[in-house]
């Protein structure tokens, strides 16, 4: 973990120096490799048995976390808009 950590440090501080050089094509070549790397993971995730098995129950999982989140987002968001604007009523 380390590891990958480090090498996003060293990435960001080489990308905060190298800031004003335009390297072309830099852009597609990270987006194939976010592809690839999905690609992969998919693979990853579809030879897994376990995993597989367990989509269904993973997927009502996700959707629970998903609506709960939104709407407490929501709620909240709402609360403090009522507090932002009720003080500048004020």
């Amino acid at each position: 973990m380390f590891t990958v950590i480090t090498i996003m440090f060293i990435g960001m501080g080489l990308g905060f120096l190298l800031r004003k050089w335009r390297v072309p094509g830099t852009n597609n070549l990270i987006m194939g490799l976010i592809w690839l790397l999905l690609f992969l993971l998919g693979i990853e995730v579809g030879s897994n048995r376990r995993i597989i098995e367990g989509i269904g129950t993973l997927g009502v999982e996700a959707a629970l976390i998903t609506i709960i989140c939104v709407l407490g987002s929501c709620i909240f968001a709402w609360g403090l808009w009522k507090i932002i604007t009720k003080k500048k009523e004020s």
